[in-house]
């Protein structure tokens, strides 16, 4: 009886499983042979006095982090303990906008499309207060080069959508349109309004129908504006996420990236089609997204249609998918102070009870990790890891047959294995029962039909990667 191996390839949801792809890739991220897990959330802060809609982690020069945490009216400091403490009260934000940060230097600035800019120094402030008397009203913001630009801003009683504005060179707190200090504003007319802004050496200005880069070029024009994108756009603000020059988003049509001049789409004939499909679009506003740095991956958390929040992930290094259970209301970078001994006391009174490992980038001062925020609480993808379920293409030996063994590849543990066999093609899919791997890593089976699909739910505390299954197929005799 031959065996056959089958490795876990691509997971493409828009493709057929007759195809080859995978039909499921699901709380597993993926690696560059195989699937590797992917950890539950668990909570990290104290309760807010309200649900949480962001994060953001600011680091001084000399190294320490100040990690904040903001609903609709109120912004909170998180401790390396998880405590919160109020830092600001009194936002008038309304749903769906959200708290937005950025850093400028030693200064960490807020806006929220309802109150001017608000500051908080590192190192010295302890509540965020007016950036400057004349600071803007604005939806987004974020630094290029020596300016802080906001965008979709709010001025003369009446919402700028299109509006770019940015400060002086090196200060933040002049916003007094002056050739000389090279403050002022850029409208953009042609693309609808202004859905995110991410900077860098450049500005990436994200609209309905356009995509505009600002490049720095001096007086007496400061910024150049040019068009790299016309009729494509972002569709949804918390769709958009960037990393080291890279922004990811979602336009009307699917996934994309922009390095500031190509438009790339990243999830064509893959998993655009099956996210469009499963998304609920009346909730597309509570969308948020975030970059794992550490795993690679760009993360989307959205509603679905059954009312679930669920994750999209993309491993911008092996550029393949796989999505998840959410466990949370949104995404976002964090990062947390280091912690002595004595503070793990205020975290667990027993290092058994931990839900996350002392090993973990938690307790590590400064280091970024992927969190996420739950009703009133911030939480942190450190835990145990989620259920994985990776289920194989249709496998077709060219003939009816009977499948009989099957083992589990998977490093560092083992699985469970459920089959679906069908003759036709225009039949139903339908797993039979989970069934455990034997102490010698087997499973035994009969199940007869033309096209067999395998589902693999890797198991074991520590398993690490999950690369494929060693299956035996027999042909079926006939009479």
């Amino acid at each position: 009886m031959a065996t056959t191996r089958v490795t876990f390839g691509e997971w493409m949801p828009d493709q057929s499983g007759i195809s080859g792809a995978l039909t499921d890739a699901k709380n597993v991220v993926s690696q560059a042979i195989g699937y590797g897990p992917f950890p539950t959330p668990v909570a990290f802060s104290s309760a807010a006095a309200e649900n949480l809609t962001s994060l953001y982690a600011a680091k001084a020069p000399d190294g320490n982090t100040t990690f904040f945490a903001a609903g609709l009216s109120k912004i909170y400091t998180v401790s390396g303990t998880g405590t919160l403490t109020q830092v600001n009260t009194g936002l008038t934000t309304a749903s769906p906008n959200r708290v937005r940060f950025t850093q400028f230097g030693k200064t960490v600035i807020a806006c929220n499309n309802a109150e001017k800019l608000k500051s908080w120094t590192l190192g010295s402030s302890s509540t965020f207060t007016d950036l400057a008397a004349n600071a803007p009203i604005a939806k987004f913001v974020t630094v290029v080069r020596d300016f802080v630009v906001v965008a979709n801003t709010y001025e003369s009683a009446a919402q700028q959508q299109y509006r770019v504005r940015w400060s002086a060179i090196n200060n933040e707190t002049d916003w007094t349109e002056d050739v000389n200090t090279q403050s002022d504003y850029q409208d953009i007319p042609d693309g609808g309004q202004i859905m995110g802004i991410r900077g860098g050496e450049f500005g990436l200005v994200l609209l309905e129908r356009s995509i505009h880069r600002m490049t720095y070029v001096g007086t007496p024009f400061i910024f150049q504006f040019d068009n790299i994108s016309r009729n494509k756009g972002c569709m949804v603000s918390g769709s958009v996420a960037q990393y080291q020059g890279i922004t990811f988003f979602l336009s009307d049509d699917g996934f994309y990236m922009c390095d500031g001049q190509n438009v790339v789409p990243i999830g064509a004939e893959k998993v655009d089609r099956f996210f469009l499909t499963d998304a609920s679009e009346t909730d597309y506003s509570t969308m948020s997204a975030a970059i794992d740095p550490v795993r690679k991956l760009v993360i989307w958390n959205y509603k679905s249609v059954d009312a679930n929040r669920k994750l999209m992930i993309y491993n911008f290094a092996t550029k393949k998918w796989t999505y998840g259970d959410a466990g949370t209301d949104y995404l976002g970078e964090a990062s947390s102070g280091a912690l002595t001994l004595e503070d793990l006391d205020s975290v667990s009174a027993s290092i058994d009870a931990m839900t996350t490992s002392l090993d973990s980038l938690l307790y590590i001062g400064g280091k970024y990790f992927l969190g996420g925020t739950y009703g009133t609480r911030v939480y942190s993808f450190t835990g145990a890891s989620l259920t994985g379920n990776i289920s194989t293409a249709d496998i077709d030996i060219g003939s009816n047959s009977v499948a009989v063994l099957v083992g589990p590849i998977v490093d560092n543990g083992s699985g469970s294995i459920s089959i679906a066999s069908r003759t036709l093609l225009n039949q139903s899919v339908t797993y039979g029962a989970s069934t455990a791997a034997d102490s010698e890593n087997r499973v035994s089976l009969r199940s007869a039909g033309r096209y067999h699909r395998f589902k693999l739910i890797p198991t074991g505390a520590n398993w690490k990667t999950a690369v494929g299954i060693d299956v035996d197929i027999v042909p079926q005799g006939s009479r």
